[in-house]
């Protein structure tokens, strides 16, 4: 009796050992979350306004959540500054969604280390600039004239994302893609083949990145857009049910549903009535956390 209980103690503590070695495993792992979308992505809320005690959490934070901003050095999450917001709203220290993601995640597993990789550009198309099929005439039919019209924003988002996993990897550091955020839909509802063709593009763009960086079930979270310009009325109800019937089809992707009324009350948003501004980017960062936690369970 006394044998069967001490092997009985001394599975028990093989079983403890393990654990503690696989928490050890994971806890170094630094967990990858890619961003990517247009300009409610890239964001213009109000670091400037944000209490003391929250900037000093981000100054905190900041120590195990970096972010790379189109494939640049990750820095420690804060703010970055926008000469082109400085002019137009009169502040420039802009955020976007990352930073309440960041603190949510960082106080909900306080011994994790993260890294953001986030690509935006304001007025861009799934259609377009981010389509995984990209072609000269999709980006004519639905790109403002331009620059935009030359973006391939799905490729060149991933080759951010290849530069930092390579910097990882030459510091030694192993890594794990836990998920991506979407922010974007904007462009796409203003214009009719755009619209129409949404849910099968964002299936697409998925279905990319997941094949790309071998994370088949990678979770995604879809920000579902609100804001209603353009000359197709129907496109932004279209967009918006595109993004709820994709989430719906597949375990692994959710949906921060929005309100259309106009108060923002949910999400609040800048005079423009297109861009959240501070209050709604703190919520939209906490709502983004809040989905993938449930999705990475």
């Amino acid at each position: 009796m006394k044998r069967i209980s001490l092997l009985l103690i001394v599975f028990q503590f093989a079983i403890s050992l393990s654990y503690a070695t696989a928490k050890t495993r994971c806890e170094n792992v630094v967990h990858v979350v890619l961003l990517a979308g247009q300009s409610n992505m890239a964001g213009v809320g109000n670091f400037d306004e944000l209490d003391a005690r929250v900037k000093q959490k981000i100054k905190e934070f900041g120590k195990r959540v970096h972010l790379s901003i189109d494939g640049e050095s990750p820095k420690p999450l804060s703010f970055v500054f926008s000469q082109y917001q400085k002019d137009k709203r009169g502040f420039g220290n802009v955020f976007g969604p990352e930073i309440f993601l960041g603190l949510t995640l960082a106080e909900q597993n306080p011994t994790r280390e993260y890294l953001f990789i986030k690509t935006a550009q304001g007025g861009t198309a799934l259609y377009g600039a981010w389509n995984p099929e990209w072609t000269a005439e999709k980006a004519m039919a639905v790109e403002a004239k331009g620059f935009k019209r030359d973006l391939k924003l799905y490729s060149l988002h991933q080759s951010h994302i290849k530069k930092n996993l390579q910097r990882l990897k030459q510091k030694g550091k192993a890594y794990q893609i836990i998920g991506m955020c979407w922010m974007q839909g904007e462009n796409d509802a203003a214009k009719e083949v755009s619209s129409r063709f949404y849910k099968e593009n964002l299936e697409k763009l998925i279905k990319g990145y997941r094949s790309e960086f071998n994370v088949p079930e990678m979770p995604f979270v879809i920000g579902q857009i609100n804001s209603s310009y353009g000359r197709f009325p129907e496109g932004p109800e279209m967009v918006r049910g595109a993004m709820v019937s994709v989430s719906e089809s597949d375990a692994n992707v959710s949906c921060i549903r929005t309100s259309i009324d106009t108060t923002w009350s949910d999400y609040p948003k800048n005079d423009d009535n297109v861009h959240y501004n501070t209050e709604g980017q703190t919520r939209l960062g906490r709502a983004f956390a809040k989905e993938l936690m449930v999705l990475c369970k």
